[in-house]
């Protein structure tokens, strides 16, 4: 058996202001800090979990949460890959506005479809992000604004070569990253359909763990709190 270990990031500021954040690189509150501390302390009382490996994205805000992790952890040593792919979802021309203020100009049914629904796009941003951290991606795959389903599709690969790879030799692996990179990536491990992903929720900083056979058919989760 394998565990694969999912974490999302402490409270960011944007979260504390509830605004929408997607690709803006912030850091995280006092708060966040202590909860992504506070989910190393339960990551450390998990049975037999040995990672191998942490994965998380190139924003601030994982990054953190991932090296406050690792140290409560004492697995600073482990090898760590920032990737895009891991990014949060890309929310377009919304980066930056206050979610109740979103109610209000494109009313409350419109803006649950952008969060939650599978397939929904929001307002693309007028120009394509330029950040040095992106500058040896290839630019035709940088979006100006994502569905949850065009998230699965970028993060899937990364998935499958680096992190799925690794638990079929036997390794256990962390993931840190962001609510709507793992709605994704939980979408697909357990085969939800585009309805009920509507529902699913990933708190901050709450360990997901996964034990999974050797073929990684998941055999047990927990939500650890």
């Amino acid at each position: 058996m394998v565990k694969l270990v999912l974490v999302r990031h402490g409270e960011s500021i944007a979260n504390a202001e509830n605004v929408y954040t997607g690709w803006n690189d912030v850091p995280l509150t006092k708060k966040g800090e202590e909860q992504a501390r506070q989910a190393g302390r339960l990551i450390n009382k998990i049975d037999d979990f040995q990672p191998t490996h942490i994965h998380t994205s190139v924003l601030s805000r994982a990054i953190m949460t991932a090296n406050l992790v690792a140290d409560v952890c004492n697995i600073l040593w482990l090898p760590i890959t920032k990737t895009w792919r891991l990014n949060e979802r890309h929310y377009g021309a919304l980066r930056g506005l206050n979610k109740d203020i979103s109610r209000k100009v494109f009313g409350k049914e419109q803006v649950l479809l952008w969060r939650r629904s599978f397939d929904s796009i929001p307002p693309k941003q007028g120009s394509p992000i330029i950040d040095c951290r992106y500058k040896l991606c290839d630019q035709h795959l940088m979006p100006r604004a994502e569905s949850l389903h065009q998230t699965q599709l970028r993060l899937m690969p990364y998935y499958y070569d680096e992190v799925a790879s690794r638990m079929l030799m036997g390794e256990d692996q962390l993931i840190v990253a962001h609510g709507s990179s793992l709605r994704a990536l939980i979408k697909k491990l357990e085969d939800i359909n585009d309805h009920d992903i509507v529902k699913l929720e990933v708190p901050n900083a709450q360990p997901i763990i996964y034990t999974m056979d050797d073929q990684l058919n998941i055999i047990d989760k927990k939500i650890l709190k």
